[in-house]
């Protein structure tokens, strides 16, 4: 619907050494946006003004100062609220040049999005939305630190201190947290569309230009090519892209921030992206070698090139690198966790068991973004998770928004010894990332699910048979065993094997669970 909108190899140059004149130079040259040269054509035509339905007593309400900036469609203005004398910024857009009905389908959305974002500390304050016969004008905080890219540029060799980049990281995650959680994609998250409210050193940063953002279904995909082409992500550029792509852009500008440097580069934009689907970035060039090791590992998780391995955006909170001297009570609720507990209802009662006996091979320190998780749902700290925690934890997941038996439902299908509450080890048998787990570390995931199959391959012969089954009686099986066996039994001889146990583990509920379009088959796995 939108395409790529492109940006010149050199936006930043080669490495981001390069002067603050030469990035300026190269920020005027940026190409035109999403629209082209159609709707330059169309421009100079002749068009009925649209209506908006916005307020449209602006004038009477500000008054405009000094010009800030100007892109394709306006101009963005320093202005004064005249009642209570508040300075704020003012995008005004011409009506004259929305002459195709996806301009104004554009400006609608990024207001009702800035609107649906409003309150957000790391995210710029929409104040309201006006319009006359001419123009719309978008009334949000005035930020005066300039951009993230020029605070960048400012520093010794380009690039930041630890403790600053993870700082300035942990306010990016928290704004990509927010967006997924509203079912929200930002789709162009760079150094140049994040701001500082002031010029002290220790300014709040503040998202901002969410002219590329959209909403998604849940279970969908983006198809088409947006973002910048530095910071896109490969899945973007595979035309099948969601909420992970903005983890992916924010890990690419960590590695700038600590390095001063960007992780794929080449010539040309064709260039760029084949660096971005190919290659791994480069850890071994000063200064990485200096850099802690915790830091390399919190970049790598978030540039892993398969969105479903890469860590979301409230995992990533609660990484020891990003999270050190930052609160754990700001971790917002993980989306992932929500889905995964929303999938685990779906699942066969032998897969729930398997996955339990999988939980209880990971360790305490590997499930630390788990227990973030956990308390964030546990208001009351009790130590369980009630019924009424759990909606309110579900309904914050808005495209969900799930309430009443449903909640009862998943309720009884996480909590194993049916006490009606959700204790801790309950909660990480049904979160699990499992694909996490599989994918970034395949020899110590062939382990685990090594030590999960012997909990009911009771004589080790390495089958798990209907007798097994029946032997584990703290599982609560009962009835007929064998209809539990087919869904992992692919070969049908009756038996589990420990390649079926484990692609039972990789696997959803085919029986169970609905095959949204573009997820891929789960027998392919």
């Amino acid at each position: 619907r939108r395409p790529f909108r492109r940006r010149g190899p050199g936006t930043m140059g080669a490495c981001l050494s390069s002067s603050k004149q030469e990035a300026d130079a190269e920020r005027r040259r940026r190409q035109r946006p999403r629209g082209g040269k159609a709707e330059e054509k169309g421009a100079a035509a002749e068009a009925p003004a649209v209506e908006f339905g916005y307020e449209r007593d602006f004038e009477g309400r500000y008054e405009v100062g000094r010009l800030l900036g100007h892109g394709q469609f306006g101009y963005t203005f320093a202005a004064v609220d005249r009642l209570s004398g508040d300075r704020v910024a003012v995008k005004r857009i011409d009506k004259a040049k929305m002459t195709r009905p996806v301009a104004v389908e554009d400006v609608k959305r990024e207001v009702k999005i800035l609107k649906a974002l409003k309150g957000h500390e790391n995210i710029v304050h929409f104040d309201n939305a006006f319009e006359d016969d001419s123009y719309v004008y978008i009334v949000m905080e005035l930020c005066e630190g300039g951009e993230l890219l020029d605070r960048i540029l400012a520093k010794k060799n380009s690039r930041y201190s630890e403790k600053d980049a993870a700082v300035v990281v942990r306010q990016m995650l928290k704004v990509a947290a927010e967006c997924h959680l509203r079912g929200l994609v930002h789709r162009d998250m760079k150094p140049e569309n994040f701001l500082f409210k002031s010029t002290k050193e220790d300014s709040p940063l503040k998202a901002t230009d969410f002219g590329l953002s959209d909403f998604i279904k849940p279970g969908k995909k983006f198809r088409d090519i947006v973002g910048s082409a530095y910071y896109v992500a490969p899945e973007v550029l595979k035309r099948r892209s969601g909420p992970e792509s903005d983890v992916w852009s924010i890990g690419v500008i960590t590695y700038i921030l600590l390095c001063g440097r960007r992780p794929f580069w080449d010539k040309t934009e064709d260039g760029i992206f084949k660096e971005v689907l190919r290659n791994k970035p480069d850890f071994r060039k000063r200064p990485w070698p200096s850099i802690s090791s915790s830091a390399k590992d919190f970049v790598k998780k978030l540039l892993v090139k398969n969105p479903r391995a890469r860590l979301t955006a409230a995992q990533a909170l609660s990484h020891p690198w990003v999270r050190e001297g930052g609160d754990a009570s700001e971790i917002p609720v993980d989306i992932s966790v929500l889905y995964n507990m929303r999938q685990f209802v779906k699942y066969s009662r032998f897969k729930q068991f398997a996955l339990r006996a999988l939980a209880s091979t990971v360790n305490e320190e590997e499930l630390a973004d788990l227990k973030d998780q956990f308390d964030a749902i546990d208001v009351d700290k009790s130590g369980s998770i009630s019924i009424e925690e759990m909606r309110h934890a579900l309904a914050k997941d808005l495209p969900w928004r799930l309430k009443g038996p449903r909640v009862l439902e998943i309720i009884q299908a996480i909590d194993s010894n049916t006490d009606g509450l959700v204790d801790f080890k309950e909660f990480v048998a049904a979160t699990l990332h499992i694909h996490q787990m599989a994918e970034l570390d395949s020899e110590r995931w062939g382990l685990r699910c090594q030590a999960a199959f012997s909990k009911f391959d009771l004589d080790g012969d390495g089958y798990i048979t209907p007798d097994e089954l029946r032997m584990v009686g703290h599982t609560g099986l009962k009835g007929s065993i064998e209809p539990l066996l087919e869904e992992a039994d692919i070969d049908k001889d009756g038996r589990i094997s420990l390649s079926e146990f484990r692609k039972l583990l990789r696997t959803a509920s085919m029986s169970n669970l609905p095959s949204p379009s573009g997820v891929p088959n789960p027998q392919a796995l």
